[in-house]
């Protein structure tokens, strides 16, 4: 079985992060052994003082190289991967995308309606290049931002449930489509190190939502256990 992360700034990591894509490497060796790839056309982290991906500094320097393989970027979101997607997957011909997006999107770049369609201009691309992938979108969690800016606390919201319409209009039996939870308990002061992105203990807590979807709907793996790491 063969993973492809997609994501922003959350999933690519930066330099000195073991990064939550990791924590689900970590995983899949648990409870599949050998019998999964990771693919992808992108394998570095972001690196803050070039402002580029071109870090391979990971916390744990033994994480493989084939595993560091990703579609995610710093700044990145569903407007930028909609066009990516159908030739990264065409490519690399994942059998399950495993995707976190949207938070840089109405940031910064669209609303929620528009994001929207981008999540669905996505879905029909990653099908075109592989009629039965299967997908695993993560709602946008808000970041400290929305404590201090109503509106755009709102278009969350919003988005997250168009997110949810498209993925109960758009699944099929032949390229289901899950919607992860929200991470249960998750707190910007405790799990992130700067009110967006994740640290060690929300990476473990992403990680553990990809997982626990594709356990319980498609007996893909097995509950997450969470290494000392």
């Amino acid at each position: 079985m063969r993973f492809m992360f997609v994501g922003d700034s959350m999933t690519i990591g930066r330099a000195g992060d073991y990064t939550w894509r990791y924590r689900m490497w970590q995983h899949l060796c648990a409870t599949l052994g050998d019998s999964f790839r990771i693919v992808g056309p992108r394998g570095a982290l972001y690196d803050a003082a070039a402002d580029a991906p071109v870090s391979d500094a990971y916390a744990d320097p033994a994480f493989p190289q084939d595993a560091r393989r990703h579609l995610a970027g710093w700044g990145e979101g569903w407007q930028h991967m909609a066009p990516l997607i159908g030739p990264a997957v065409a490519a690399a011909e994942p059998d399950v995308l495993l995707v976190s997006l949207g938070l840089i999107d109405l940031g910064f770049y669209t609303d929620a309606p528009q994001t929207a369609v981008n999540v669905r201009r996505f879905i029909a691309q990653a099908r075109a290049a592989r009629p039965g992938i299967r997908m695993v979108l993560l709602p946008v969690i808000p970041n400290v931002r929305a404590d201090y800016d109503a509106p755009f606390a709102a278009q969350v919201a919003h988005f997250n449930e168009l997110l949810a319409k498209a993925v109960a209009d758009l699944s099929t039996p032949a390229s289901p489509i899950l919607l992860a939870a929200r991470p249960q308990g998750y707190e910007l002061g405790r799990d992130t190190y700067d009110g967006t992105h994740p640290n060690a203990l929300g990476e473990h807590r992403l990680a553990a939502e990809f997982a626990s979807a594709l356990h319980q709907a498609w007996s893909i793996g097995g509950p997450y256990r969470p290494s000392a790491a």
